[in-house]
């Protein structure tokens, strides 16, 4: 599976929005503007599901190896039994829905939309009965991510961090030291911190320690020089840490580029072949040996590249990532 495209019967026929590997097994959830959720065994080179729903899909997470969900164009939030392909609406915003995600912690699912609110809904309830929290901002939420009690959502520069069990008032909220339109952002798996990706091709990271004096904060250009080495400016679409090894991370770039990165010594540890278009999603494997990525058009760009979506797997061993554990690595 080194590189290896994923096979469909039927090719999937628009931008793949986001891909997201599941809780303990194989499966690949993939959520795309073709109106349809999928579901694929990359174990076996089955697709399990393909559940069509009436507007595009913006985002998708899971909530356990039998349940997900979906955020849509139409603003509604789709809720899907994955072995039986039913699909239920557990409520909707007011305008697009742009970014979803599922907390172990609390039970939520947490949602984002143009209409400049945060949802949170209680899985635990029946349907009908799900107890909602509502969070309104001032700007159109562009990213996500959540890990353990925290929440982590980017509005245009802004980065806003709070904690599950309080959304009312974020424990940090700051301008990016970027100071241009963060595209993606990542929390960073069992630590405080997170890393931010711009418009311009550069990266924010920050993690907090528990002294202040130690806290890690910087920012880097992640993407290759031409050939006259000058930089491009390619924004950067999405970032994931390893689940396992602490301090690795990818980015996955307009221009079709992934790279590694080791975020305590600064340093490029790898770079992946060139995909033929944009990077839309990455997705690690629970085990962090698998790594998912979605070459796909993303409707950023005014000009991208008119071939189909497709989504390739790599096995990324060990040795190539090791060197990124920040307790083994030595200090600037």
């Amino acid at each position: 599976m080194s590189g290896a495209p994923l096979k469909f019967e039927t090719p999937i026929q628009d931008a793949i929005s986001r891909i997201r590997f599941a809780p303990t097994s194989h499966n690949l959830l993939i959520s795309s503007w073709d109106s349809k959720l999928r579901l694929y065994d990359v174990g076996s080179s089955v697709l399990r599901l393909e559940a069509p729903a009436e507007a595009a899909l913006l985002d998708c997470c899971f909530q356990n190896e039998s349940v997900a969900f979906s955020a849509g164009s139409d603003g509604f939030i789709r809720r899907y039994d994955l072995h039986s392909g039913i699909c239920e609406m557990i409520g909707n915003h007011d305008d697009i829905a742009t970014c979803i995600g599922y907390s172990d912690e609390t039970s939520q699912v947490l949602t984002a939309g143009l209409d400049k609110k945060i949802f949170a809904w209680d899985a635990r309830m029946e349907e009908g009965k799900k107890s909602v929290f509502v969070k309104s901002l001032d700007s159109e939420v562009t990213s996500m991510s959540l890990s353990g009690l925290d929440m982590m959502v980017t509005m245009g520069a802004l980065i806003y961090v709070c904690d599950l069990r309080n959304l009312q008032k974020p424990y940090e909220s700051k301008v990016s030291d970027l100071n241009t339109t963060i595209i993606c952002g990542s929390a960073i798996p069992n630590a405080k911190g997170f890393a931010v990706g711009s418009a311009d091709g550069r990266v924010s990271l920050e993690i907090f320690r528990p002294s202040n004096s130690d806290n890690i904060r910087y920012m880097f250009r992640c993407h290759p020089k031409s050939t006259d080495r000058r930089y491009h400016l390619a924004a950067v679409n999405e970032i994931v840490f390893n689940p396992l090894i602490y301090g690795a991370l990818l980015t996955g770039d307009d221009e079709g580029h992934v790279i590694a990165w080791n975020a305590q010594s600064r340093k490029r540890l790898f770079q992946l072949p060139r995909y033929p278009n944009s990077v839309a999603s990455l997705s690690y494997h629970h085990q962090g040996q698998l790594l998912a990525v979605a070459s796909s058009y993303t409707y950023r760009q005014a000009i991208e590249s008119e071939e189909l979506p497709q989504i390739f797997i790599h096995e990324i061993g060990d040795a190539n990532m090791r060197s990124a554990d920040i307790g083994s690595s030595s200090r600037n």
